[in-house]
């Protein structure tokens, strides 16, 4: 039977956000950003494994690493290298198969619902192209020109705002990255999505917030107080 491994890039500087500290390191009542997420799937009875990826010269990740939690220091210089060389490390120390459903989710999107996460895996878990969590896009788009006047109203009805996790089987994620140019690879679906492949879009959540910019803290804080 496949497991359901959860694949976290921890290996980010977090350059926007400006703590003076990778993002998933922000401390939010006593606990790292990055702790918040590890336990949001160290907790659920359905993942077998977590595994955070971390860059080769982290000293700050202090969590014991044993059992259901396994940690590599292994990340790359973008997202994608990370999620690849994770993923090279699961299935190198037979950890993972290429069965195994993998669930690449953000460090800094540390409000994830359970129930987002539990639809997830029962609407995608059993699919071969995979599926991400993602929202209808609500608000009205506007696409600028090269002096940041609006050119043009963007039509939104077709349009979703991807999430995390994003579900792929480890065999089909490890084919996705390593043919596919990784400096255009914005998220795992996009990988997915140039080898003509298109993921089921799931239902996900808005409270699935990534931590990116400072402002983005204070809403964290308040979400984390009523999980």
């Amino acid at each position: 039977m496949a497991q359901n491994i959860a694949l976290i890039p921890a290996a980010g500087i977090g350059n926007r956000f400006g703590a003076g500290k990778p993002k998933q390191y922000v401390d939010i009542a006593g606990k790292s950003v990055l702790q918040y997420t590890l336990d949001i799937f160290l907790n659920h009875s359905n993942i077998d494994i977590v595994a955070v990826v971390l860059a080769p010269e982290d000293q700050v990740f202090q969590v014991a690493l044993a059992g259901k939690l396994q940690g590599y220091h292994c990340g790359g210089e973008t997202r994608a290298e990370t999620v690849r060389n994770g993923l090279a490390a699961l299935l190198a120390t037979g950890i993972a198969s290429l069965e195994d459903n993998i669930l690449v989710h953000d460090a800094a999107r540390c409000c994830l619902p359970i129930i987002a996460l539990n639809r997830l895996l029962t609407e995608a878990g059993d699919r071969p192209e995979g599926g991400i969590l993602a929202v209808p896009v609500a608000d009205t788009l506007k696409r600028a020109n090269k002096s940041e006047h609006i050119k043009e109203t963007v039509a939104r009805g077709d349009l979703w705002q991807a999430q995390t996790p994003q579900l792929f089987s480890a065999g089909l994620l490890q084919r996705a990255l390593s043919e596919v140019d990784l400096s255009k690879v914005t998220d795992e679906a996009s990988a997915v999505e140039a080898l003509g492949i298109s993921p089921l879009l799931v239902t996900g959540d808005s409270r699935n917030l990534k931590m990116t910019l400072p402002q983005d803290e204070y809403i964290v804080r308040l979400l984390l107080q009523n999980i």
